[in-house]
């Protein structure tokens, strides 16, 4: 019997700080030790938007321009080649909600820590304090890499 097996997958949360391009840099490698893919998450919800009555939001403009920021940031971050090895997913909501939804099911979901300085450095942020807490698979934090 010939089973296809999926290729693990390594879902990584990707915000445009320094730490979560630290984060899928990190994924990058551990899915090329485990033969995965891995699956960058962008998450964006508009400030204000549930019971807001200001002015019309054209949401598919600013998805589409959010979308083109993401694949541009992740072509700076890993060059052409390693960007289109990457699969995106551009997901409007909550973002720790999303990122355990998109790790269901996944070998490891890799998030940035992002500290800011003093004794804030010793703490997680609270994306991924409550990743950590709720997700049903492995969780990697990588902090920004020093200057």
């Amino acid at each position: 019997m010939d089973r296809e097996v999926a290729a693990p997958r390594v879902v990584v949360g990707v915000d445009g700080s320094a730490s979560s391009y630290g984060a899928l840099r990190w994924a990058v490698r551990y899915a090329g030790l485990v033969g995965g893919a891995v699956e960058a998450v962008t998450v964006w919800e508009l400030p204000g938007l549930y019971g807001w009555s200001g002015p019309a939001v054209d949401m598919d403009v600013d998805q589409e321009e959010a979308r083109d920021r993401m694949r541009q940031e992740l072509t700076e971050v890993l060059g052409a080649q390693g960007a289109e090895s990457v699969t995106t997913h551009l997901v409007h909501g909550n973002t720790a909600d999303v990122l355990l939804r998109a790790a269901e099911g996944a070998e490891v979901l890799v998030v940035g820590g992002r500290g800011r300085g003093g004794f804030a450095r010793a703490l997680l942020g609270s994306v991924s304090t409550h990743v950590t807490q709720h997700a049903d698979c492995p969780v990697v934090i990588v902090r920004a890499e020093k200057p």
